[in-house]
């Protein structure tokens, strides 16, 4: 794979999404990454210049390194099909959906695809008949998120009535929506993706352990308390059910490049259910890409290089360039 083929790499990061703290951890990841194989590698991060200056400054390719909204949900995407500079990851309308949760789980109920239960209250719907419709619906425990945050942020676990309203405030901390969702008992993992259409493949999954279930920002971030289990040790039959409900997922959505599902393996039955799907996954170094693509004995620099040389624009995505 020759470096001098990618031209000027623009890696961005940053951003002004909630998630500005762990993009600028995965960018400069990425960055470090890139160079270290002889890669044209620049930080950008369009918090602080302006996207046009992409085009002005002579870059040929964006890995996008940004997470969160205006990173991952189309906005950046579409500014740079119009710009006519190929990125890396889903293109606008896979990315729009994926970043919406609510749209995600409606897209794979219509194909068919296990994601838990769930109910969506608008603002208005806080009154004590919305939430024991919930609580009636769902039952305990449940889930409370923003539908369009990433990385645990404003999420709440709610096992007593009495948190449901406390929850539907953090929630309402960062969006007016909140989406409710049946809590699956059992097992946490997550299996990447790279490559598109039907030529898509599934990394090797990662089973998550963390203290109590407690799988939050901290957790995934900042301590060393949580668990990875690469590879899973699950059985194989399992994995494999797991990745092709993943890779059904991934192309349900119109998912390119590269991608990450979450998923909960119900205890009772070892059937699994899809959370969400992540368009431009954490590459920090507790990120879970990197774990998997070890596990088939893919580095991170390669790894780099390799979500690198997919970098595309929807307006041309047969007229790609491999190196």
């Amino acid at each position: 794979m020759n470096p001098q083929f990618f031209g000027k790499v623009a890696v961005l990061m940053g951003g002004a999404s909630a998630e500005r703290e762990i993009s600028l951890l995965s960018g400069n990841g990425v960055l470090q990454a890139l160079r270290s194989q002889g890669v044209d590698a620049h930080a950008f991060d369009p918090a602080k210049r302006a996207l046009w200056t992409l085009q002005d400054e002579g870059f040929a390719r964006c890995f996008i390194a940004l997470h969160g909204g205006l990173g991952e949900d189309g906005s950046v995407q579409g500014a740079l099909e119009l710009m006519g500079i190929p990125y890396t990851g889903s293109g606008v309308m896979a990315s729009s959906i994926a970043m919406d949760k609510v749209m995600t789980k409606r897209i794979w109920s219509a194909e068919g695809l296990p994601t838990p239960r769930s109910c969506v209250l608008g603002p208005e719907q806080r009154s004590a008949a919305d939430l024991q419709r919930v609580l009636d619906t769902l039952g305990l425990p449940l889930i409370v998120k923003p539908p369009h945050e990433g990385s645990s942020i404003g999420i709440s676990k709610v096992t007593q009535a009495a948190q449901l309203a406390p929850a539907l405030a953090l929630a309402a901390q960062y969006e007016p929506e909140a989406l409710c969702e049946e809590f699956i008992v059992g097992e946490e993992v997550t299996c990447p993706v790279m490559g598109n259409g039907a030529l898509a493949t599934a990394l090797p999954v990662v089973r998550i352990q963390a203290p109590d279930g407690a799988y939050d920002y901290q957790n995934k971030y900042f301590t060393d308390a949580v668990s990875y289990l690469f590879p899973s040790g699950l059985p194989a039959a399992e994995e494999a059910e797991i990745a092709r409900v993943v890779l059904a997922a991934y192309r349900a959505l119109g998912c390119r490049g590269w991608g990450r599902a979450d998923l909960m393996i119900r205890a009772s039955d070892r059937k699994a259910f899809l959370l969400e799907m992540n368009t431009a996954p954490g590459m920090t170094g507790h990120s879970l890409v990197p774990m998997s693509a070890s596990a088939q004995g893919i580095g991170y620099q390669d790894l780099c290089m390799r979500i690198l040389a997919l970098a595309t624009l929807d307006s041309s995505p047969h007229h790609r360039k491999t190196p």
